[in-house]
């Protein structure tokens, strides 16, 4: 009898099934969150571009050396004042070597044309490639996100008559 009552007790299969099911379940949960962080990231990566370019579009420091006609690439801090306002709003979770590149494109008597546009570039490091990385797997270690700004210069000392279209 007592033989019979070991064999229909299944007190230790739960444990066994939640073991066996609690590290595909964390996966499936994380996946969807470690996403969501790369794009809050890349997000918040446009919007230092943006408020770079906008920076840049009011400076008159752009329109001298800094930005004028040649790419200046920088990581942060920076000395340029379009890139430190950049690196203070750049997420932290953006690592590796951080590039920022400011440009003033378009030539002097352009009517309206010449835009400020600033480039930035970093690194995002996925938790769950190190986890698969741990598996054996060959996964990159990295994400490169670049995201890119361009606002009308308006520092041109030139006047135009009509407005700029």
């Amino acid at each position: 009898m007592k033989i019979r009552q070991a064999l229909c007790n299944r007190k230790g299969q739960s444990i066994v099934e939640i073991t066996l099911i609690t590290p595909l379940l964390l996966v499936a949960l994380y996946v969807p969150a470690d996403f969501g962080i790369a794009f809050f990231t890349a997000h918040l990566t446009q919007n230092a571009a943006r408020e770079g370019a906008r920076i840049g579009a009011i400076s008159a420091e752009c329109g001298t050396s800094p930005c004028v006609t040649t790419v200046t690439e920088t990581s942060c801090p920076g000395t340029n004042s379009i890139v430190q306002e950049v690196c203070n709003r750049l997420p932290l979770r953006l690592s590796g070597p951080l590039s920022i590149k400011t440009r003033l494109t378009g030539n002097l008597g352009d009517k309206c044309l010449r835009l400020v546009k600033v480039e930035v570039t970093g690194k995002y490091d996925f938790f769950l490639y190190q986890i698969i990385r741990l598996i054996g797997a060959t996964v990159p270690n990295n994400t490169t996100i670049t995201r890119a700004a361009e606002l009308r210069y308006e520092l041109q000392p030139v006047t135009y008559s009509d407005l700029c279209s």
